[in-house]
């Protein structure tokens, strides 16, 4: 009977030690490998630059973009369409274009401004795909698009 009575005091013994504090192999100050930063929470990789956080983009991610349409709603590979929507940010925080049917191909295209986006449709093959624009704020995805035999 006593190994039945031991058994919830050595449960809780060890858990117990789960919560003391183990002290630091590193020393304060030490870069730690791998890290990435100092125990003093000072970034260790590549230093800070203030010159190049000054010119770096202030990007609005709480603002979705969303896709209002397209023109032409259908199109031949290397035609231009016309994206219209709103929330596609600035020039410097707008990641691209995606055309469902191409894949990981990059795909050429203009940022005109908030509303517009002009973009190349790509060597894929005649038939349906949807159009996804990436911005700050997230993706937005067309209704269906034609792409044309050529």
């Amino acid at each position: 009977m006593a190994p039945h009575f031991l058994m919830p005091f050595l449960m809780v013994s060890l858990f117990g030690l789960a919560y003391l504090p183990i002290p630091s192999l590193a020393e304060e100050g030490v870069i730690v490998d791998g890290a990435g930063y100092t125990l003093h929470d000072t970034e260790s990789i590549k230093g800070h630059d203030e010159q190049k956080v000054a010119k770096d983009p202030v990007c609005d991610s709480s603002r979705k973009p969303k896709i209002m349409r397209v023109e032409p709603d259908e199109a031949k590979p290397g035609q231009t369409v016309t994206i219209k929507g709103e929330h596609f940010g600035t020039r410097d925080c707008f990641r691209g274009v995606a055309f469902s049917a191409a894949g990981s191909t990059k795909i050429d295209y203009t940022f005109v401004n908030d509303t517009t986006v002009e973009a190349m449709v790509p060597e894929i093959q005649p038939g349906m795909s949807f159009i996804d624009v990436v911005a700050s704020g997230g993706n937005a995805r067309s209704k269906a698009f034609l792409v044309q035999a050529r």
